[in-house]
């Protein structure tokens, strides 16, 4: 008798996850809860092991392929000598919830709760092509994705949907490479590709200039690297929100001498250890307090504006995995010490790129540090559906005027962007303003919080 192990529920609303490594080869005799595959999803990679016990059948996905939820991913057949199959209870499972555990023997890593940790012994050597193999679509192969408006293609997955909605196409228009002309993600990333290169040739056709080839002839040296499913998130996420927000950024340079010093001040008297960051995320916090429209979120679909009672302080994160922006929730409600510690759980999450789902979600103003990357500022993209952003220059010792004379003091560049369908540039340059003098006379306000 054979069971097949199915894609389970990956909570969140995820429906599909990208085969990332297979960790068992057909022929392997595997064991309950043995992890047999790596897949990653739009929020995280995980290893998910086998409910059933016997001889590995068949791998039904190929490296690099998008399986969506409830679609096999293994065969598994009875072998001599092996125990018979056991599924495990519906109560034992918690779908969706990622763990990271380890036992006498080893850790297995990131798994579903309720599939078990045991480390797998037997590792398929990667197939060529890379980590992501090559993804096989017609629309892909061909380059030419159709839209034909009376095509009623099936779109299981709302990320599938959501995306194709994102860049103004109808996903059940397409042509799909799946089962029964099932859209896929990548059907919906050629036909993207294939409207933005469209929209420049139609442009120079109406004003009579010739267009160019679309295609570019390869040369020695070319890579093409598939984009793996968080930096597909990535790059849909950042160009629906420059497509649809009407930002505009500021900034202003401060001296922030006196921050510096109360930082040292503080860590003497206390004993511990606190970060620019967290003193002015602290900042921050009270200055939304006064500013609350900063605050908010754009309902589009209603036409109005949501300005939120609870701070949810979104802090960009460069990881192993791509830009991140994990959340602090509640941080109005939060001493300076206990930001601090909540920055600090993030940035030590930072390094590996693994959040709980839980801490990607409910933002609602996100501040981020550019001085980490020795740069004074940016003009970033706003992180939708939020309608503003900080950000913090690197601090240099340079030339400043105090009490009519020219001193040499540390001095950092502020910028701030936001969304212009919110507010005018009154209040973020009253925002602006505040926050620079906190920076400047860190003391009276770190005295009040």
């Amino acid at each position: 008798m054979s069971n097949q192990f199915l894609l389970p529920d990956l909570g969140e609303g995820l429906t599909e996850a990208e085969i990332v490594n297979w960790l068992v080869a057909p022929g392997d005799i595997i064991v309950v809860d043995q992890p047999v595959v790596e897949v990653e999803s739009a929020k995280s990679i995980v290893e998910l092991p086998s409910p059933y016990a016997g001889r590995v059948e068949t791998l039904h996905a190929a490296q690099g392929e998008v399986v969506h939820k409830g679609a096999a991913l293994i065969t598994v057949g009875e072998a001599s000598g092996e125990s018979t199959p056991v599924a495990p209870a519906e109560g034992d499972l918690v779908p969706g919830t990622a763990l990271r555990a380890a036992d006498a023997e080893g850790g297995s890593g990131a798994v579903l709760v309720g599939y078990g940790t045991k480390e797998s012994t037997m590792r398929l050597a990667r197939p060529v092509g890379g980590r992501f193999g090559k993804r096989a679509t017609a629309d892909l192969a061909t380059g030419q994705p159709t839209l034909d408006p009376t095509r009623r293609s099936p779109v299981i997955s709302p990320l599938v949907r959501r995306q194709a909605r994102e860049n103004g196409i109808d996903a059940s228009a397409l042509l799909g490479s799946g089962p029964g002309s099932l859209v896929l993600r990548g059907d919906v990333d050629a036909a993207i590709a294939a409207k933005r290169v469209a929209a420049p040739a139609a442009s120079m056709a109406r004003s009579g200039v010739a267009a160019a080839p679309s295609g570019v002839a390869p040369a020695p040296g070319d890579q093409r690297i598939p984009m793996p499913a968080m930096r597909k998130l990535i790059s849909s996420r950042l160009s629906h929100s420059r497509a649809t927000i009407p930002e505009a950024t500021i900034w202003l340079d401060v001296d922030a001498t006196e921050l510096v010093n109360a930082k040292a001040r503080l860590e003497k008297s206390t004993g511990e250890r606190f970060s620019l960051t967290a003193l002015i995320a602290r900042f921050t916090v009270a200055g939304l307090a006064q500013y609350p429209i900063l605050n908010s979120s754009v309902d589009e679909a209603a036409g109005e504006i949501v300005q939120h009672g609870s701070i949810g302080l979104g802090l960009a994160a460069q990881t192993p995995r791509g830009l991140m922006v994990p959340v602090v929730h509640g941080a109005e409600a939060m001493s300076t010490t206990q930001l601090r510690d909540a920055i600090a759980e993030v940035v030590d999450q930072s390094r590996k790129g693994e959040f709980p789902q839980s801490a990607l979600t409910g933002g609602t103003f996100t501040l981020n540090n550019y001085g980490g990357f020795g740069v004074d500022g940016s003009a970033p993209i706003i992180n939708s559906p939020e309608v503003a952003m900080l950000g913090l220059g690197r601090i240099l010792d340079r030339p400043w005027v105090v009490d009519g004379e020219l001193a040499v003091r540390k001095v950092m560049t502020l910028s701030f962007v936001f969304d212009h369908r919110v507010c005018d540039g009154d209040i973020p340059s009253a925002f602006l303003t505040y926050i620079a003098s906190c920076i400047q006379e860190p003391l009276l306000l770190l005295g009040s919080v």
